[in-house]
C-alpha cells in the first residue's frame, strides 16, 4: 500500500491521509505528485484511482485532535486510520516521508515517496482531493473565509480575513495561529 497526506500546513481544517492498494505493475498514466497536478487533473485521477485501486482507505484528523496532540501526532494518526480503513490487510506500507510508526504492520519510510512510487502518489492525490471537497463544503459554513479558494493555507486573503473577522471554530490553535494572534494583536494596538 502507498500511504500519503495533505493539509499538515494549512491554518485551518482537518489532515487527511490516504492509503491505496492496486494490482501488480499496474499504473494510471498521469499519475504524479498532488502538488504537481493541476485541480481539475487531480479530480480526473482521483475517479480513475478509486476505479482501479484494489483498495482505498482515508484518515481524517480534525483541527481539535491537531491542536490536542499536534501535527506530526495527528498525521502519523491518519495515516494509521487510511491503513485501517482498507478492505485487505497490506503486506508492507510504503509511506510518504520520514515519521510514520507502526507496532505491528511492516512498513518503510521513503522520502519523497510520492516521486518514486505510484501508489504512493495515488495515495497523495486521493488525500488531497479529499481535503479539498471538506474545505469546500466548510467554505459554505465559513463563506467570509474564501475556504474554497486557499483551502486553509496560509494566503494573504486567509490572513486578512482573519484579520477581519478573527478566528472561526475549524482553525487550528496550534504555533501558526499562536503566533499569528500575536501579531494581529500587536498590530490593534498600534
Amino acid at each position: 500500500a502507498g500511504v500519503d497526506e495533505a493539509g499538515r500546513g494549512p491554518l485551518a481544517g482537518p489532515v487527511v491521509a490516504a492509503a491505496a492498494i492496486f494490482p501488480k505493475e499496474f499504473i494510471i498514466e498521469g499519475v504524479d505528485d498532488s502538488k504537481k497536478c493541476t485541480a481539475t487533473q487531480r479530480d480526473e485521477l482521483y475517479g480513475m484511482i478509486l476505479e482501479n485501486a484494489v483498495s482505498v482507505g482515508i484518515g481524517i484528523v480534525d483541527h481539535e485532535i491537531i491542536d490536542r496532540i499536534n501535527i506530526l501526532q495527528a498525521t502519523i494518526l491518519a495515516m494509521r486510520m487510511s491503513l485501517e480503513h482498507l478492505n485487505i490487510q497490506p503486506e508492507v506500507a510504503m509511506v510518504d516521508g520520514n515519521s510514520f510508526t507502526h507496532e505491528t504492520l511492516k512498513f518503510r519510510n521513503i522520502i519523497r515517496g510520492d516521486e518514486q512510487s505510484f501508489t504512493i502518489a495515488a495515495a497523495s492525490i486521493v488525500a488531497k482531493v479529499t481535503r479539498d471537497r471538506i474545505m469546500c463544503e466548510l467554505d459554505t459554513r465559513f463563506p467570509q473565509y474564501g475556504f474554497a479558494r486557499h483551502k486553509g493555507y496560509g494566503t494573504p486573503q486567509h490572513i486578512e480575513a482573519i484579520r477581519t473577522y478573527g478566528f472561526c471554530e475549524i482553525h487550528r490553535k496550534s504555533f501558526h495561529l499562536a503566533r499569528l494572534q500575536e501579531e494581529l494583536l500587536r498590530e490593534k494596538r498600534l
